[in-house]
């Protein structure tokens, strides 16, 4: 999995940070490693012999300090040890944290325990053994959860990760929080996924995916008939050749002259360059819509993140599996501490949920 570059936290809120220099990620990352592999704080004198460059423990507490007042780490008591809070955390994982890919024992012991005797076992019962497997090798508790309902949603934001691949961040109306993963059509103007972002949370507030798709078909046809109607009439007065209704739309002027001393056919012609525009750019959003309801991507909750298990500082990695039909039918992956080995986890639950949906694929289920 590429490394993750995120100029937003998962829960869609900005995080003002992306801004730190050099010096303050190398600090903040090696107190969040540290806290990973220990659970316990860290201070700047164990910092300093830990960093590469030669800072002093003052130095180094002044950026601590910074990072404080970001809000990226806190102190547990009145020792200057130093852990992230959840926030950091999120920081940490969206922007900073490097997956790499699933080592090849786990991948085969993976692949082999879903792929056993399956024609003779129930999907329930591949779904508890992958449970089960993944929870022994995470040292976390496994969790499934099925028939994945299409929530209401309250915001849905796109975030550019290069030039062909996009995040989807889905914010459901209950506070949950899904991250998706997307492929970008060829061509897309980056103007296209601030515009989709935009007018999607303005019109989607308690609706879904779903509802707002089969609104923006309606509306796309809708302004294709507006647009056959008035380029019919242009057509019929002798002022244009219209090109017909597919992909390559193209209204040929002719009798420019005339459009002068004709206030309506002039009306007209504007008003031809504006659902042009309008259906291209609904075009656009269909596609975009299409895509973050398929999208891939792990979901990673910190914390209060979660509304189930905000009070126990628990944290759940998550990935989808599909059925035949490539349609989001359950989710699978683990709950542990909040100092989960996040890099490790995540490309190991993304795996076993692929090798599911491969199963599904399979079956026909």
């Amino acid at each position: 999995m590429p490394e993750n570059s995120l100029p937003q936290s998962a829960g869609g809120a900005d995080l003002g940070v992306m801004d730190l220099n050099q010096r303050s990620r190398d600090i903040f990352k090696q107190i969040v490693e540290s806290y990973l592999s220990s659970g316990e704080p860290v201070g700047s004198r164990h910092l300093s012999r830990l960093l590469q460059a030669s800072l002093s423990p003052a130095s180094i507490r002044n950026v601590m300090s910074d990072l404080e007042h970001a809000g990226l780490i806190f102190s547990p008591h009145t020792s200057a040890g130093r852990l992230p809070t959840e926030r950091g955390l999120r920081f940490f994982v969206d922007a900073m944290m490097e997956t790499g890919d699933v080592a090849m024992d786990d991948r085969k012991r993976i692949e082999s325990e879903i792929r056993a005797h399956d024609s003779s076992r129930s999907f329930e019962s591949m779904l508890t053994e992958a449970s089960q497997m993944l929870s022994g090798l995470t040292r976390s508790a496994g969790v499934v959860v099925t028939q994945k309902v299409n929530a209401a949603l309250r915001q849905i934001e796109f975030v550019r990760l290069d030039h062909n691949r996009a995040l989807v961040v889905l914010v459901s109306e209950d506070g949950t929080v899904e991250n998706r993963i997307i492929d970008l059509p060829q061509g897309l103007p980056a103007s296209a996924i601030t515009q989709a972002g935009n007018y999607l949370s303005e019109r989607l507030r308690g609706r879904t995916l779903t509802d707002i798709q089969a609104e923006m078909k309606q509306a796309q046809q809708d302004a294709e008939a507006e647009l056959d109607t008035i380029t019919a009439k242009l057509v019929s007065a002798g002022l244009a050749v219209w090109g017909g209704a597919d992909e390559t739309r193209q209204l040929i002027i002719r009798g420019q002259a005339h459009l002068l001393d004709d206030l309506t056919a002039a009306e007209d012609l504007e008003r031809v360059r504006l659902l042009f525009a309008d259906i291209e750019t609904k075009r656009e959003l269909i596609d975009l819509i299409g895509r973050a309801e398929t999208g891939d991507g792990v979901r990673i909750y910190i914390g209060s993140e979660n509304k189930l298990f905000s009070l126990s500082g628990s944290s759940v990695i998550a990935a989808p599996f599909r059925d035949s039909a490539q349609k989001i039918i359950g989710v699978l992956g683990v709950i542990g501490p909040t100092r989960l080995n996040y890099a490790r986890i995540v490309p190991m639950v993304d795996f076993t949920a692929k090798v599911i949906s491969s199963m599904l694929t399979k079956t026909n289920r």
